[in-house]
């Protein structure tokens, strides 16, 4: 995998400033493996521009949902690639780039406004229209394991994205990290272990594999 370049907040906000500050509809993706801070980074930079300048729109809200999951066969693999609706991510991104100015409607509040689903880790499950995105925001931020993957129909998410960082921390940090998190929801430290070593682990070799495509591939440090 490319060398990861060391990059702080302040740096990577800066640079997302400047996207948000393009005067046209910019989307940022952040890409990454299981538990490389994907999520963290993105609340982080939508928090310091504030609601006007950014909204995070996470890939997660397009996982299937358990039951489609079990009537496929897949839900032992939840996680990988085939477990997502990619189309369907796809399509919102191609919204999003495309977001209209408001029109008159019978319902104000959701005029010009794109929904977006969100993934719930205390349900297990996705949730429709649980993120609101207006128009007139300048800087959309997607994060997400396989916003690379050059693959059908993944492949076609690159072309709609104006960057593409990719986060590579210490391999035994994210492992750290992503064990944690399992735990948290509810498995115990050694079904986290084996999940976090396992399927989890096989993904983040496929995922590790696209960060060439990505135009910055770095490790978040604090600032000096």
């Amino acid at each position: 995998m490319t060398t990861p370049t060391d990059a702080t907040l302040e740096e990577l906000l800066d640079r997302s400033r400047t996207l948000a500050g393009s005067g046209v509809r910019r989307i940022l993706g952040i890409a990454g493996p299981p538990g490389a801070g994907k999520s963290y980074l993105a609340e982080e930079l939508a928090a310091a521009l504030g609601p006007d300048l950014a909204v995070v729109v996470p890939m997660d809200g397009f996982h299937l949902a358990q039951e489609v999951l079990e009537t496929l066969g897949r839900a032992g693999r939840k996680g990988a690639a085939d477990t997502f609706d990619g189309e369907g991510y796809v399509a919102l991104l191609r919204r999003l780039r495309h977001q209209v100015a408001p029109r008159t409607t019978t319902d104000a509040a959701l005029d010009g406004v794109v929904l977006a689903p969100r993934f719930h880790r205390d349900l297990e499950e996705p949730v429709g229209s649980a993120i609101a995105v207006r128009p007139d925001v300048p800087l959309v931020i997607t994060e997400g394991n396989y916003l690379l993957r050059p693959q059908a129909p993944w492949i076609d998410a690159r072309g709609l994205l104006d960057e593409v960082w990719f986060l590579a921390p210490p391999q035994d940090l994210r492992q750290e990290r992503l064990v944690a998190r399992h735990v948290s929801f509810g498995r115990s430290r050694e079904a986290a272990t084996e999940h976090a070593l396992g399927s989890d682990e096989v993904n983040a070799r496929e995922i590790a594999a696209t960060a060439q495509l990505a135009d910055l591939v770095l490790r978040l440090v604090e600032s000096p």
